[in-house]
């Protein structure tokens, strides 16, 4: 018998349609579940999925995974009932990320928002700018993220150091940031959101980074401690690109809009063309994997 998967919209339909041993199935947020939902045993929520499809667990009694279509899973752990695994995209949205990463770099080394405004104002802004060429970029996050984000920058000639929760052949450890931080030009944040990663970014950590250096969040908001972020913005010491605030979205009224030094998109970094085919790509290995017996390769653990 094929196992019954519930699909949110038209996206994940035709990418499981294909699938040996899958049964997808067809559910509109909002609305109550189609006939034959209670014998799902595999739920995807959906892109932006909210709190309100947690209801909808109390009524799949046969669920047994949870396959996010994004990499961020922390709104979820602790939600699911015993016995229901979750997996998340891990690969579907990091080519998208580390572009990110580099057009926010080059946006600021090359000073492209003051030449945008001169346009504006008609004005031939001709000024010297800095360069990403030969920076030393720190990238906290050892994960698909980082890599590759590792991969995009040295082909502009920057040296990449990744660190991880532990040190292994091409990164180095977390313990060792203290020491880290001030020897490079850049610091990118790409880890997940844990009781470790939540405020590490801290008026310690910001004060360890190098004088003129640049901060990139690319993860979540409460990794970075805004007010201690704010301080070293507004004393002009350091520099910031943010896709991700604390708080989200945020409000017309907070000092961040008007911040010095900082770059700032609203969560964007993933939201780009093609990002419902690399999901769902990920996905069908996934629930492939699951229906032929086998754990998920993105099955998330305790210790995520």
């Amino acid at each position: 018998m094929p196992i019954t998967v519930l699909v949110p919209d038209d996206h994940g339909m035709s990418a499981l349609s294909g699938l040996d041993g899958v049964r997808p199935l067809r559910f509109e947020r909002g609305e109550p579940l189609p006939p034959g939902a209670a014998d799902a045993e595999v739920l995807i929520p959906g892109m932006q999925a909210g709190s309100q499809l947690k209801a909808l667990l109390a009524q799949l009694p046969n669920l047994k995974l949870v396959q996010l279509l994004s990499a961020g899973v922390e709104s979820w752990l602790g939600a699911l009932p015993d016995g229901v695994q979750l997996a998340n995209a891990r690969g579907a949205h990091g080519g998208s990320t580390a572009e990110w990463v580099v057009s926010a770099l080059l946006s600021i080394y090359r000073d492209m928002r003051e030449f945008d405004r001169a346009q504006k104002a008609r004005e031939w802004a001709f000024h010297l700018t800095d360069t990403l060429q030969d920076k030393r970029v720190l990238v906290v996050g050892a994960g698909d993220l980082g890599q590759q984000l590792k991969r995009r920058l040295e082909p502009f000639d920057t040296t990449v150091t990744l660190v991880g929760t532990r040190a292994r052949d091409g990164v180095r450890s977390v313990d060792e940031l203290p020491s880290l931080l001030g020897q490079h030009d850049a610091v990118v944040i790409m880890v997940p959101v844990t009781p470790e990663t939540t405020g590490m970014v801290d008026a310690k950590f910001l004060s360890l980074m190098a004088d003129g250096a640049i901060l990139v969040n690319a993860a979540r908001g409460v990794i970075v401690d805004t007010d201690a972020l704010l301080a070293e913005l507004r004393s002009g010491r350091l520099r910031a690109a943010l896709d991700v605030t604390d708080p989200e979205p945020l409000p017309a009224d907070h000092p961040l809009w008007t911040a010095p030094g900082l770059l700032l998109t609203p969560h964007v970094a993933g939201t780009v063309e093609g990002r419902y085919k690399r999901a769902y790509q990920v996905a069908a290995r996934q629930i492939a994997q699951f229906a032929a017996g086998q754990d998920p390769d993105n099955l998330v653990t305790g210790k995520y």
